[in-house]
């Protein structure tokens, strides 16, 4: 029985080289040196050999994958906000996303929430309505986002529109809405989607996905002929708003971003390069 051997990956390197050499010899006729091989078959080699040993690997190497966005004289400046009113510019913005047909679902969000203690969690939502108050979404109150915003009511919001190489970003202090504003909203919903809020208790554990499919079908026979109750632990939030920040992309990656802060009450002193916006709002340039 032959011993165990470790082969370094510059040993394999080599012995690959060899095979390669031997390999060029046996169609050319001519076994060439290592120094007459020409860069093209270096390339080629070396490509090969690098895709085998990220495929090979636990690690993935993505360094490659790059994306061109706008160019440089399709930059987003000052000059382009449609209003100092960062709401109004969310809305030009959400507009133009809700009318490209390459996305789906504009209003789709990312929000991100933290526990008591920071730890961070995030997931989709959808944008169920906005104002000058704040961006609105509804969800189980018990589950873990609902849990986090009871101990902990910050949470940050993110659309990413990749056809249209833009991104919003959103901070803000998190309420929950009027019960009647919620129940206003649970019974505008198809029925179907009113029992799946009441079959779901969000993040709670279940057997299997059958166990939702007889709760479900319970439920649809109890409420076939009546209105389905709104339940208890369901409900809208609003994010009120103290930053938005608009980023577009750029191919050089000098990607613009504007950002609106609302300085917090007897905040008076502008920082650097801040400029006065509307309704009590700030705005400025971030780098990159």
């Amino acid at each position: 029985m032959r011993p165990d051997v470790s082969v370094s990956s510059t040993s394999m390197r080599r012995i690959l080289r060899v095979d390669l050499l031997r390999c060029i010899g046996v169609f050319s006729g001519n076994p060439p040196s290592h120094a007459s091989l020409t860069a093209v078959h270096k390339n080629a080699f070396l490509q090969s050999f690098s895709r085998k040993s990220t495929s090979d690997s636990s690690t993935m190497d993505l360094s490659d994958m790059r994306k061109k966005y706008k160019a440089d004289e399709e930059c987003f400046e000052e000059s382009q906000l449609v209003s100092l009113d960062p709401i109004k510019q969310f809305g030009d913005w959400f507009d133009q996303a809700t009318k490209c047909p390459e996305i789906g679902e504009a209003n789709a969000m990312c929000i991100a929430t933290a526990s008591k203690d920071g730890r961070p969690s995030a997931r989709m939502v959808l944008l169920k309505g906005y104002s000058d108050e704040g961006f609105r979404f509804f969800t189980n109150y018990e589950s873990r986002k609902g849990s986090e915003l009871e101990s902990n009511p910050h949470a940050c919001l993110v659309f990413y529109w990749e056809p249209l190489n833009r991104q919003i970003r959103i901070e803000g202090n998190v309420e929950r809405i009027p019960f009647q504003s919620s129940c206003d909203y649970f019974h505008s919903r198809p029925k179907s989607s009113q029992i799946g809020a009441v079959v779901s208790r969000q993040s709670t554990p279940v057997p299997d996905r059958d166990y939702l499919r007889q709760k479900n079908a319970e439920l649809l026979e109890k409420y076939k002929d009546t209105e389905v109750p709104m339940p208890d632990y369901w409900g809208g939030y609003i994010v009120k708003p103290y930053l938005i920040e608009f980023w577009q992309g750029q191919t050089n990656r000098l990607h613009d971003r504007i950002v609106f802060t609302k300085p917090k009450d007897g905040e008076s002193e502008s920082g650097e390069f801040e400029h006065a916006a509307e309704g009590g709002w700030v705005y400025q340039r971030l780098s990159p």
